[in-house]
């Protein structure tokens, strides 16, 4: 009967083995899995999943590791919204409390005892300056100081200690460009993490079996919508469901801006994390996408989604104002994306056929959807629909995105440069920075 049953289950796990080899998972360890019985049998596990050649990088937190030891040094952690005040002194702890952290997983993972994945192996785990943060600054005349968030993520970096199948690391303190040291929370490192890398999955650790209902059973898939309510009701509940609300908070986040699956599982229960990904109905919960998004040509029927997504730039100042008559005219020139209905990205391609030139106009991305790199979809979107009709120059003209369209192979352009039309329509008073990207030049490099 066991051997029956181990065949079996081989059998049913193998075709998961074949659809996650060579993809990438973002697995965030909270300090509350840390602090359990279990948090070797999860260390192994990740090891597992790097043996059957899944890309990993573990993120870790300290949060009750961090209060334990400033609670001991005599230290009382200040919070503003909701975000703990890092002084002096409290880094001082934190960075200790983080640095052992790490060295502890490490030293893990380095484990290749009979009893354990990597018998006789050797897994290579490398942490970095891979996460670049900044500080999180003054609010409400509430100095954050050593607290911070993610400016920038070194996806190269990542991405090439991940293709020699190392295990990539990452802790809740990083570094900043100006030498100095900040404290992060481990969901926005994941989330981070994940969206930039384009990650196919995002794991976290809960207390219970996943994220459950009223009635106290699992819910084995959520949408982001979904997981919003979750979240409100979570948030009357008095911890142990913070660290659940956080990671859902994150999941959100990462389904909207692209990552494919979240999953959230037990750290008390062993094998919890091999349960959700190699078994048909998993254990745990699933966050997935509610629909998936469609690039296309705009029509008559996005106007209203449109100005709904152009109006608040507009009142600030950032964007040119269009009626809706303006834009009834000019609604075959726009390009959007589409999510179940929702228009949740739009560009324009003016065209200026005499002078084989078009201009790039009226990026707009949803706020809750800007991490997954849709401004570029758009862009290039709008290349080629350039390039289609011939056009060798595209023209922007913006006030507060100049390094975006540096980062994509623009440069700076002079009024004199517009199409003559264009140049009639300057407005010296906007005094907008002019940028133009070579399409011939383009393609010939490509």
């Amino acid at each position: 009967m066991r051997t029956t049953e181990l065949v079996d289950g081989f059998r049913q796990s193998a075709p998961y083995v074949n659809a996650h080899r060579g993809k990438t998972f973002v697995v965030m360890l909270g300090g509350e899995a840390v602090n359990q019985r279990g948090y070797r049998s999860i260390i192994n596990d990740v090891a597992l999943l790097n043996s059957l050649g899944i890309k990993i990088v573990l993120v870790y937190g300290a949060r009750p590791q961090i209060d334990e030891a400033l609670a001991m040094s005599g230290i009382d952690s200040q919070f503003h919204e909701g975000v703990r005040v890092t002084d002096d002194a409290s880094f001082k702890v934190i960075k200790q409390v983080a640095g052992a952290m790490q060295l502890d997983i490490t030293a893990r993972l380095s484990t290749s005892l009979s009893s354990t994945p990597m018998m006789g192996n050797h897994i290579n785990v490398v942490s970095g300056n891979f996460v670049i943060a900044q500080p999180l600054g003054v609010d409400q005349g509430v100095d954050y100081c050593h607290s911070g968030r993610v400016r920038r993520i070194d996806v190269n970096g990542i991405r090439r200690q991940l293709d020699t199948n190392g295990i990539v690391l990452l802790g809740p303190v990083a570094a900043s460009v100006t030498g100095e040291s900040f404290n992060l929370t481990a969901e926005e490192v994941a989330t981070q993490v994940a969206l930039k890398l384009k990650a196919d999955k995002m794991i976290g650790f809960c207390m219970e079996s996943g994220v459950v209902d009223e009635k106290g059973e699992v819910i084995p898939e959520l949408m982001p919508n979904e997981a919003e309510k979750v979240v409100e009701r979570y948030r009357k509940i008095i911890p142990p469901c913070m660290s659940t609300v956080a990671f859902l908070q994150a999941a959100i986040e990462a389904c909207r801006g692209g990552v494919h699956r979240c999953h959230i599982v037990s750290y008390c229960e062993d094998g919890a994390l091999l349960q959700e990904l190699f078994s048909l109905d998993g254990i745990g919960t699933q966050i997935a996408p509610q629909s998936s998004e469609q690039l296309r040509r705009a029509c008559i029927g996005d106007i209203g989604g449109i100005l709904d997504l152009i109006r608040p730039l507009e009142e600030q100042g950032f964007l040119v104002r269009r009626s809706r008559e303006q834009l009834e005219m000019e609604i075959e020139q726009f390009s959007v994306i589409d999510r179940d209905g929702l228009i949740i990205g739009c560009a324009a391609l003016y065209p200026f056929p005499e002078e084989e030139a078009g201009e790039f106009a009226c990026l707009v991305v949803h706020p809750q959807y800007r991490d997954a790199d849709r401004g570029s979809v758009l862009l290039r979107s709008v290349i080629n629909q350039a390039k289609h009709m011939q056009f060798k120059t595209l023209f922007a003209l913006t006030t507060r995105s100049i390094h975006w369209f540096l980062e994509q192979g623009f440069e700076f352009a002079d009024v004199e440069d517009l199409p003559a039309k264009k140049k009639s329509l300057y407005n010296y008073q906007r005094r907008s920075k002019i940028l133009k990207l070579d399409l011939s030049a383009l393609t010939q490099a490509r």
